[in-house]
């Protein structure tokens, strides 16, 4: 799609400003293991890096959400977040998933 904009319009600064899954994932052990959510993003990441390759002009990216939070269609039943929120402690937990987009922001590009 991406790349479909820029050869219809021209290199024009594209924003991606949600960009997400939600899974149904929970703490065990003191961590959140959301595999589904890191193999979610370094697919959309990759497909990204490829159409900034042909020359699509990406100027930003955003992931969706940072915290888990209430959604419109789903109310809190459904995970979208890179740090786990618990509803009633309101006590937050980086998901693995945290981990993994904080080392492709600071150091660039990690395969999965």
């Amino acid at each position: 799609m991406l790349v479909h904009i820029t050869e219809r319009y021209g290199q024009i600064p594209i924003y991606i400003t949600e960009n997400g899954a939600c899974y149904d994932d929970n703490p065990d052990q003191g961590k959140v293991q959301d595999n589904k959510r890191i193999a979610y993003l370094s697919k959309h990441l990759t497909q990204l890096n490829r159409a900034m390759e042909t020359g699509v002009l990406v100027k930003g990216y955003i992931a969706w959400s940072l915290l888990d939070n209430f959604e419109w269609a789903d109310g809190y039943s459904r995970r979208f977040g890179l740090i786990h929120v618990d509803f009633n402690s309101l006590v937050r937990m980086p998901k693995d998933s945290f981990f993994w987009y904080e080392k492709v922001i600071t150091n660039g590009w990690i395969e999965v």
